[in-house]
């Protein structure tokens, strides 16, 4: 049995009156799961979903916040690949109630990876869900070939600019959309070939120049609202669309008629395991490998605190570029 601190949504409202610190123990991991002592765990919009009780996955509180961690394993079960000592980063038991806001978590095994050497604690933290999300959409849902055009919706943050770099390593040419010049640099310094203001650019207009008329083949949409419905206009022929989120607030509303005049299709994207643990191993390796080769890098915002964790999950829904990350412990 481990014991120590956790962050817990006790109830459904404005975090610094549901998130609270609680004393909490640890039992062995089930077959599936390692336990780590935690070190970081990425942070993001869906913390403040969970709090404010519109995310649909998750049942009433308590429960604990934190969808990835990193950190040390201190305890796995029979006939793990893992051993205690082994430096992890992976997806937790968020889903169960189990968060990475916490000294401890339990870490699916399936969708854990060692730390490759170089990878900070803070990269760490915040690898397993971006990635594996733009994996979903850029490789198994709504596939991207080298020399298409994909448009990125919400490109300066944590789901955007993983999809933006893995949509560089996969060949394609990249617009990245965000809202302002230090989010637009942002981008381009992670490897967009093109950058567009939402607020400030005719987006419609800005992506015909793009593209010579031919309009974008993959739009990658964590944002939804007007500015994915805007976006929408400028889909190519046979192109797709990947619905990942509503961090503006509201999903995409799509015209069906409109689906079928021009022959576009739409998708959803949920990053979740794949039956098959071969299959999932190997989409794990491949985001390490690519990682290891520094096509790929967790681009770390704002590093908050252990304390601060209340705070952090107010915060993400404007959060600044890059991926916000949870200081838990030292090593």
């Amino acid at each position: 049995m481990f014991s120590g601190h956790a962050w817990r949504v006790v109830k459904f409202g404005e975090p610094k009156d549901a998130v609270e610190l609680h004393e909490l123990t640890w039992g062995e991991p089930s077959p599936g799961q390692v336990l780590i002592r935690v070190r970081t765990a990425g942070a993001g919009f869906p913390d403040a979903m969970m709090t404010a009780g519109h995310f649909p996955l998750l049942g009433e509180p308590p429960f604990g916040l934190g969808e990835e961690a990193a950190g040390e394993v201190v305890a796995v079960p029979p006939g793990s690949r893992f051993a205690i000592g082994d430096q992890v980063a992976g997806i937790t038991g968020f889903l169960e109630g189990w968060g990475g806001y916490a000294e401890y978590a339990y870490v699916r095994e399936g969708s854990a990876i060692r730390i490759p050497a170089g990878m900070t604690d803070e990269q760490a933290g915040g690898f397993p869900i971006g990635f594996r999300t733009a994996y979903a959409g850029l490789v198994e849902r709504a596939p991207v070939e080298a020399g298409q055009t994909l448009l990125i919706l919400g490109a300066a943050g944590s789901s955007g600019v993983a999809a933006l770099q893995l949509g560089k390593a996969l060949g394609t040419t990249v617009i990245a959309v965000a809202g302002s010049q230090e989010k637009l640099e942002f981008c381009a310094r992670y490897g967009a070939d093109h950058v567009v203001n939402y607020r400030t650019d005719d987006l419609t207009a800005r992506i015909t120049e793009i593209t010579e008329g031919c309009g974008v083949d993959l739009i990658y949409d964590p944002i939804g609202g007007d500015t994915a419905a805007t976006a929408v206009k400028s889909i190519a022929r046979n192109g797709r669309i990947a619905v990942i989120g509503l961090a503006s607030g509201s999903a995409l509303s799509l015209d069906s008629m409109d689906m079928l005049l021009r022959n576009y299709t739409a998708v959803g994207v949920l990053a979740s395991p794949n039956d098959d643990p071969e299959t999932e191993a190997a989409v794990w390796d491949h985001l390490v490998s690519l990682a290891k080769h520094g096509a790929i890098t967790t681009p770390v915002g704002r590093v908050y605190g252990f304390d601060e964790v209340p705070r952090m999950v107010a915060e993400q829904t404007a959060p600044g570029a890059g991926k916000s990350v949870v200081r838990v412990a030292s090593k």
